[in-house]
């Protein structure tokens, strides 16, 4: 019978449109209460990509960590968890792929009358999010200069990192948490729950927007503080 060791390393994973930057307030709660904690800065570019820079952060952390992706870093975090520090893993309103899966095959088939969110392309396929429809439909829960800032600032998602798809769900073996945010215009709430029943997943809910991790930072730290306790799969 194993003995669960207290993981006290967490590596924060960002989605698209955005960058780590969005994690401060989860970040600086983590880091009051003793956690060591790398932001990843994904290129956005391609899943595998993603992965590889999710990995280098991995590297480095000296003992068991908690892998957190928000949004399409779940994705990232499902194939990227399966290294040998990762303890647990932390999806916040985010996609969580099976074997074979990518945000792409996820998406494809929204249920009856689900928000459908604001994605522009770019002439050379990267996808943003409208501007002028950003706040309503990922951060209707911030302040509104805040929302407009990452309007403002966004990162273009490549559309391999859409496509990308997951060779070996480290879900599967690993303890999983997921945070489901009821007032998510980005993924609907009922995809979120599925998935996180799929998963196994130990599951929290709040009201909250798909910009989640920025509006409710302490729910969210709770959770992953939560999930540096957790037993071995």
């Amino acid at each position: 019978m194993s003995s669960t060791v207290e993981a006290r390393n967490v590596v924060l994973v960002h989605g698209g449109f955005v960058d780590g930057s969005g994690w401060r307030g989860v970040y600086d709660l983590l880091r009051a209460e003793g956690y060591t904690v790398t932001v990843v800065q994904n290129p956005t570019l391609s899943l595998d990509g993603d992965v590889a820079a999710t990995r280098r952060a991995l590297d480095t952390q000296d003992g068991p960590t908690v892998l957190v992706g928000h949004s399409y870093g779940g994705a990232v975090i499902s194939e990227a968890g399966n290294h040998p520090n990762v303890s647990a893993l932390v999806y916040v309103a985010a996609f969580a792929p099976d074997k074979g899966e990518s945000v792409s095959t996820l998406i494809a088939d929204p249920p009856p009358g689900a928000p459908v969110p604001p994605i522009v392309s770019s002439p050379d396929g990267f996808l943003f999010l409208d501007r002028a429809a950003f706040a309503a439909a990922f951060a209707a829960d911030l302040p509104p200069d805040e929302a407009r800032f990452l309007a403002d600032s966004q990162v273009p998602w490549g559309p391999d990192a859409l496509s990308g798809a997951v060779s070996e769900p480290a879900w599967r073996s690993k303890p999983s948490f997921y945070l489901v945010a009821a007032d998510d215009r980005m993924i609907p709430p009922p995809a979120q729950r599925t998935m996180a029943e799929r998963v196994g997943a130990t599951v929290i809910e709040t009201a909250a927007s798909h910009a989640v991790y920025v509006s409710k930072p302490a729910e969210v730290a709770a959770l992953i503080k939560n999930a540096a306790t957790a037993s071995p799969a």
